[in-house]
């Protein structure tokens, strides 16, 4: 539970920061569907059989942790500058959090070929961190070494999740030394396009590049590079597999490719595929899915995961399950970057994210039968006073509430939880604590909800054949009486 003293928020204020128009799309008859959707999808009611001891005893029922993924990212390990803040980020993850999204960029995990960042060096340390003037100016700022972050995790029983095996960004995944690798002319016009300030192309620069070629002739031009961006892709699923395979739960193995698939570009039999990236493995969805298939254990979750919500999205899954791909989640991306975007719908004058858009939406995508994880949230908070908490608490309270309704979704994940702690070009008050960590009117309007309002904790009567029934929220539970004797007694379930 929360060992911070939330600050009170008077009526006027909250009147103050959402307009009439904002409250008629959240109104009284909506919250009563979302609660009523909330009892229906996310509850269940079982029946449990107890030692003869119980029988007839007065039964405390404590859920101790839900099936429902309540996740964030962990890229700030250690990163935040002092101990106390270090260890308050710790906190959050075992209690707010039951879920951790683990950085895999391949960029900043193998920033030398052959030599992968698993293992922790000295600049993957507190006291580098906490003596580092510019952190975000560090090529591995929110990219902690893995093995810390999986044995911290493990450490608290924390279900972790890969992001991400196989995308094609180059800005924040494919490695320098990877680009560097495609023949000199054809980098050459896709250097025109260098970011100046880090050295690195933007996502689609090497894209630019192939204009005007088929992917047949693309495939002739590089065949050296089609061999080898093929067989490193495979490497590199391979590896991460042998070495964390049996110890992360679920796995983005392609991240945003729908684009391509909508346009096209990925045919099934190529070498290579003309990617709005860049050049990429011929295939690549597929081939990423089947290589992970192969190697991850069959108990790890193989998720899908991209931004465009659009029609191509669904029909690209099912075309790879048609094709033999084993896809057991989908990921949809959410993010509202702009603090203009939130003033705007705390005013109602933007219909972004209102419930019937966000209903539409994953039906949309949810044609493909699968369950859905929100895998990247963002709710800004327009400006960091006091009147821009209050916008972003009141638009993550209603958007979990709805999200958590919804019959497909199996998990919700936020994505900067540090103020300042973002990619460059992400809001600087995206998150539910300060650049302080001290803990914002959001992560109050979370905590209440993930900790208290969905926490079943009850009292029953066991019957004379110590069964005992209950209805509540799905995950893990004890169960505890006093028996005849007086010695406290307790027996663990799970609610499915």
């Amino acid at each position: 539970m929360s060992t911070y003293q939330e600050p009170q928020v008077s009526g006027e204020e909250i009147d103050a920061a959402f307009s009439d128009a904002y409250r008629k799309l959240w109104n009284e008859d909506e919250q009563r569907r979302i609660d009523a959707d909330i009892e229906r999808n996310r509850k269940a009611g079982g029946e449990f059989q107890l030692p003869a001891s119980a029988a007839g005893r007065e039964i405390r029922v404590e859920q101790l942790s839900h099936d429902f993924v309540f996740g964030a990212h962990i890229f700030n390990f250690d990163q935040l500058g002092s101990d106390e803040r270090n260890a308050r980020y710790r906190e959050l993850y075992g209690t707010l959090f039951n879920s951790a999204t683990v950085a895999f960029y391949w960029k900043t995990l193998e920033p030398e070929e052959g030599h992968p960042r698993f293992q922790a060096g000295y600049r993957d340390t507190a006291e580098f961190w906490n003596h580092c003037p510019e952190p975000n100016r560090q090529p591995h700022w929110r990219r902690p070494a893995v093995d810390p972050v999986v044995e911290f995790c493990r450490s608290k029983g924390i279900r972790l999740h890969g992001h991400t095996l196989v995308w094609g960004n180059n800005t924040w995944q494919i490695p320098d030394w990877l680009i560097n690798r495609i023949p000199f002319d054809y980098l050459k016009k896709a250097d025109l396009e260098r970011n100046p300030a880090n050295h690195t192309l933007p996502g689609n620069a090497t894209a630019h590049a192939f204009e005007g070629m088929s992917v047949r002739e693309m495939e002739e031009a590089l065949p050296e590079y089609t061999t080898l961006i093929n067989t490193l892709m495979a490497k590199r699923i391979i590896e991460i597999a042998m070495r964390y395979g049996d110890k992360v739960d679920s796995w983005d193995v392609v991240n945003e490719s729908s684009a391509d698939f909508g346009q096209g570009l990925m045919v099934p039999g190529s070498k290579l595929c003309k990617s709005a990236y860049g050049p990429m493995p011929g295939d690549y969805a597929y081939r990423g899915f089947k290589f992970a298939e192969s190697v991850l254990p069959p108990q790890a979750k193989l998720n899908i995961n991209d931004y465009n919500l659009c029609d191509a999205y669904a029909e690209q899954v099912n075309d790879l399950r048609a094709r033999g791909c084993r896809i057991d989640i989908m990921g949809a991306q959410m993010h509202l970057f702009n603090p203009q975007t939130c003033l705007d719908i705390a005013e109602g004058r933007s219909l972004v994210q209102s419930p019937d858009k966000v209903r539409e939406t994953m039906k949309r995508i949810g044609r493909a039968g699968l369950p859905i994880h929100l895998s990247e949230i963002t709710i800004t908070s327009p400006g960091s006073g006091r009147h821009g908490q209050i916008v972003q608490a009141g638009i993550a309270r209603n958007l979990y509430r709805l999200w958590f309704s919804l019959e497909p979704m199996m998990g919700i994940t936020w994505w900067n939880v540090v103020d300042g702690c973002g990619a460059p070009g992400e809001p600087a008050a995206s998150g539910l604590f300060t650049r302080e960590m001290e803990p914002k009117l959001s992560y109050f309007a979370l905590e209440k909800l993930i900790l208290h309002e969905w926490r079943t904790r009850l009292v029953r009567t066991a019957d004379a054949e110590s069964r005992v029934a209950f209805r509540g929220f799905r995950g893990r539970y004890r169960l505890a009486w006093t028996g005849a004797d007086g010695r406290e007694e307790s027996m663990i379930c799970h609610l499915k």
